[in-house]
């Protein structure tokens, strides 16, 4: 019974790895590859640990790899986040088809911020209030 469940495991853990392989050369662009990268590959990797835990039925196999689970679950969607932020930042261009661009107009090139609202709707407002402030000094 346990092969069958460590073939499951290893058969399903072979495809999402090969999913992500397909994906890493199809997709059109870097943000897309890395998308697929992180959720293919890591949904893969942790089926065939599952499976190697299954076979080996040892506590200290078992207590490794469920170590090196929750390693790559913490590890993999930040390096693929803060990898595609720094791809962003450097200009990395989307795909042609690319219907939004969530950041678009938050962040600012020549200060390097990032702000959580548009820069120029913040900038439009910065100087309103600016201009308020003059027509009615605090007293």
């Amino acid at each position: 019974m346990t092969d069958i469940v460590v073939a499951v495991f290893s058969f399903f853990g072979a495809i999402f790895i090969l999913l992500a392989s397909i994906g890493l050369i199809r997709m059109p662009d870097a943000y897309l590859r890395i998308s697929v990268t992180t959720k293919a590959a890591t949904l893969g990797i942790g089926l065939l640990l599952l499976a190697a835990t299954i076979h080996f039925e040892d506590f200290a196999v078992t207590t490794r790899v469920m170590a090196i689970i929750l390693f790559i679950l913490l590890t993999a969607p930040i390096s693929g986040h803060l990898i595609g932020r720094a791809s962003y930042f450097s200009g990395v261009k989307l795909w042609k088809d690319s219907i939004m661009d969530d950041m678009d107009g938050k962040y600012h090139k020549a200060t390097q911020e990032l702000k959580s609202e548009d820069v120029k709707e913040l900038q439009k407002r910065e100087k309103e209030e600016k201009e308020l402030i003059k027509k009615k000094p605090l007293k």
